[in-house]
């Protein structure tokens, strides 16, 4: 009886071992067609490298769905580079690398040219500042020289690195009221996407925000008139350095057609050219 039990204790420590080195054997096992997170697929035969936009970050929207639609009709993949416009001229210049810039307003496209990073443009859209306020505008908001009220809270977009900060800081001077809307100033932001953030979530009274920014949801707008405003022009080019020239002229045109600007209509950005916005220059 003692030998009969010994036998199937060897039985079945046998099954064990033989199990276990089974299962080892499998999870170790990768499946030969897909690549590991480490190693990079080989890129097919005839297949284009992708191109990389510097782009304003309030330009994410619609830029994230031009880019899909592009790399569908020409099968040329694009990345992104999001920031804001200073701080994307400051890497274009350190790095030399990308093939297209595409900054909230042409004075950053300006400063880019000026400093041989970029040449020609084509035109795409407007970036139309508003005057955000939280649901139901508490603080009785009703134009730009509001934002000189004392103990009102302002946040507003860097001078030096966003387009919708030099914007205000252009309307602000245009209405001799810098000096005293600065002493409201509780926050500035190195994107237009975080300013956007702090209203949504009520830690500010009023910013300066653009018209595809706005969530009516979250906050109310109040319209500039165009006499005191200062409506930004987004255009599009390729870089000077860019090893795609052709891809990146590609890209260029789609963005500045009517199938591409139907992307940022979609996301309330007036597109080029509008009557309403005929005197508003480059």
């Amino acid at each position: 009886m003692s030998d009969m039990k010994t036998t199937k204790l060897v039985i079945i420590c046998t099954l064990l071992v033989v199990c276990a080195l089974f299962a080892a054997g499998c999870t170790s096992t990768s499946n030969p067609g897909t690549p590991s997170a480490t190693t990079p697929a080989a890129t097919p035969a005839g297949a284009q490298s992708a191109i990389l936009v510097f782009a304003g970050a309030g330009l994410k929207a619609p830029l994230d769905e031009i880019g899909p639609a592009f790399t569908q009709k020409y099968g040329i993949p694009v990345q992104y580079n999001y920031g804001g416009a200073g701080t994307l001229v400051s890497q274009m210049n350190l790095t030399k690398k990308g093939d297209v810039f595409i900054p909230g307003s042409t004075v950053e496209f300006q400063t880019a040219k000026d400093q041989g990073l970029v040449t020609t443009n084509q035109l795409v859209a407007y970036h139309v500042p508003v005057i955000a306020v939280q649901k139901g505008n508490p603080k009785q908001i009703a134009s730009l020289t509001d934002f000189a009220k004392p103990g009102l809270k302002v946040a507003l977009g860097d001078a030096n690195a966003t387009a919708i900060g030099k914007a205000g800081t252009k309307m602000f001077k245009k209405l001799n009221i810098s000096a005293a809307v600065e002493k409201n100033v509780v926050t500035r932001t190195p994107t237009i996407n975080e300013l956007t953030v702090i209203m949504n979530l009520g830690q500010a009274d009023a910013a300066i925000l653009t018209l595809d920014q706005i969530d009516a949801t979250k906050v109310d707008a109040i319209t500039i008139p165009l006499s005191d405003n200062a409506v930004l022009i987004t255009p599009v080019g390729a870089t000077t350095f860019t090893r795609n020239t052709d891809a990146a002229n590609k890209f260029v045109a789609y963005v500045a057609s009517d199938e591409g600007k139907a992307f940022f209509a979609k996301h309330n950005f007036p597109t080029y050219p509008d009557p309403v916005y005929a005197n508003v220059k480059p």
